[in-house]
């Protein structure tokens, strides 16, 4: 990320008011810098040449208005980059939510890295805003009108000034690569020990049961120590570099004093233009100075942003907007009864195919079966019809062909259940503002899962429950949803795989019956009981072709 992005004001409409307050602040502070400096050398000139009383408190007032005028001009910055920080960390957020909404299978790189990405990395913007982007635009407005300034006042130190306050902008290229690399591992080291922990935790009952608890303890040490040499490398060189341009800058000021003092001596300046130019040469380089110092202050939201813009700015998996709704594929079937289209669909992981050319076509009233040996591609196949998986060829649902709007026609259900803390209840009808008793009553009873109360608390990842009734219960969601918004299609992976036979039966006749209300149902399966009830067996091997 450049140090203003236009991807940043793109998405971020806040930053771009932020800059127009900032141009405001910046002309503000150059108009005082001067006024300070004017009134400054007007004021000890006048004491040295016996100035009136009169013409001293003139001057006296104008110093003191200056100040005031830079304290509040600083006092404005802070309000603007506090409020500017929190606006567009806000907006990124409900942009990389929409971007996820519309291709959930778009990641940074796991769910992980996008949360600490999206969470409290974007909160890392306030440095950004608050101390950086204020020097920054304070260079581009400020310098330069100090700079003719002090060419008008003096020739010579205006040309001084020229000549060498462009070596630090190099000084601070230079530096600044050498930062991003540091920060970007750093940045790395801290999203893999989230990932780690994560991981940690998930499992951590697991580990318990199985005594296994205390080995972990290693891997996670080994992981913070990382981090911290990282962190140690970063401060490392934030100070060396803070050394370098304070050295730069000073040396630069110290060439105009030397000559304005040479000078001074031999009388070819005057002393008013000679005091002027000394009290305008360090405020020429403090904004360059502190874009440099406050640039490793602002490196982690700056690290953050650039991966938040990179996840919002991504195409969306069909290659398209998936927020704007495309007519059915010119040639998808003009069958009414046709709810999914299956056209050319080629799957692969790594440059190896795992589906090849697969063509289904599913209607209302079937009940189709996905079946075929483990690996095969089954799961993958669900996976591109919901949009979360990348595939060639074309899908479409009720003669819908983007991902979004193909979940929209749809209720699923996976192999891994996902339930959130509350109530079985809250879970079923997730997502419906005003769920109904008797329709997740009736969802659970679908579901085989009698024996789970709606009332019944569960915790995260379904604590509280077997895990097959968690996976039931994640089935009884997919059934609430495909009943409630009158769905034509439901899919199931392995849904009956950690069922006994009992329970098998009654979700296999919730199947046969789905198919007789005139809905589609697609369902991944090797067991011979749902294998048997379908209306037709798709086989899928490695590599496949089905007509």
């Amino acid at each position: 990320m450049r140090p203003l992005d236009p991807a940043l004001l793109r998405h971020a409409r806040s930053a771009r008011w932020y800059l127009l307050v900032g141009a405001v602040l910046a002309g503000a502070q150059a108009l005082a810098i001067l006024a300070f400096a004017w009134s400054l050398q007007s004021l000890v000139v006048g004491l040295i040449d016996g100035a009136s009383l009169a013409s001293l408190s003139t001057w006296t007032a104008w110093f003191a208005a200056a100040v005031v005028v830079r304290a509040l001009v600083a006092w404005g910055w802070d309000a603007a980059g506090t409020i500017g920080a929190a606006a567009v960390a806000s907006e990124l957020r409900v942009a990389a939510l929409r971007a996820l909404g519309r291709s959930p299978g778009r990641r940074i790189d796991s769910t992980v890295d996008t949360a600490v990405a999206v969470g409290g990395g974007l909160d890392a913007l306030q440095p950004y805003f608050g101390r950086f982007l204020p020097q920054l635009v304070a260079t581009v407005v400020v310098v330069p009108t100090l700079v003719l300034a002090v060419l008008v006042a003096d020739p010579l130190s205006g040309l001084i000034l020229v000549i060498v306050l462009p070596l630090v902008p190099v000084f601070m290229v230079l530096i600044g690569l050498v930062t991003r690399a540091v920060q970007e591992r750093q940045w790395a080291a801290l999203t893999h020990l989230s990932r780690q922990f994560l991981e940690l935790v998930g499992g951590l009952s697991t580990l318990i049961v199985h005594g296994r608890q205390h080995r972990q303890e290693a891997r996670i040490r080994a992981d913070t120590d990382d981090y911290r040499v990282r962190t140690m490398r970063v401060l490392r060189v934030t100070f060396l570099s803070s050394f370098v341009l304070e050295l730069a800058a000073s040396l630069s000021v110290a060439l105009v004093a030397v000559s304005i003092g040479l000078r001074l001596v031999d009388g070819t300046v005057a002393f008013a233009a000679g005091l002027f130019v000394l009290l305008l040469a360090p405020e020429v380089f403090l904004p360059v100075r502190n874009v440099g110092a406050q640039f490793h202050a602002s490196a982690e939201g700056i690290t953050a942003a650039r991966n938040v813009l990179a996840l919002i700015d991504a195409p969306d998996e069909d290659g398209a907007d998936a927020a704007v709704s495309r007519p059915a594929d010119p040639g998808a079937p003009s069958d009414d009864d046709v709810v999914l289209d299956l056209r050319g669909v080629s799957i692969a992981y790594d440059g190896r195919a795992a589906v090849h050319g697969l063509d289904l076509v599913l209607r209302r009233g079937e009940l189709v079966a996905l079946g075929g040996p483990s690996g095969a591609g089954k799961s993958s196949v669900l996976g591109a019809v919901l949009g979360f998986v990348p595939h060639e060829g074309a899908i479409t649902v009720d003669g819908r062909s983007d991902a979004a709007s193909r979940r929209d026609r749809l209720a699923w259900a996976g192999q891994e259940a996902v339930l959130l803390p509350g109530t079985v209840a809250e879970n079923v009808a997730l997502g419906e503002p005003e769920p109904h008793p008797e329709a997740v009553r009736r969802a659970l009873r679908d579901a085989a899962s009698d024996d789970v109360a709606p009332e019944q608390p569960i915790g995260a990842r379904g604590e509280g429950l077997s895990g097959g009734q968690t996976d039931r219960v994640a089935i009884a969601r997919a059934l609430h949803r495909l009943r409630v918004r009158d769905l034509p299609l439901l899919l199931l992976d392995e849904p009956t795989a950690a069922t006994d036979p009992e329970r098998e039966a009654v979700l296999v006749h919730t199947l046969r019956g789905l198919a007789r209300e005139g809905r589609a149902v697609l369902v991944v399966s090797h067991r011979p009981a749902v294998l048997e009830a379908a209306d037709r067996v798709v086989r899928i091997e490695a590599v496949t072709h089905v007509g």
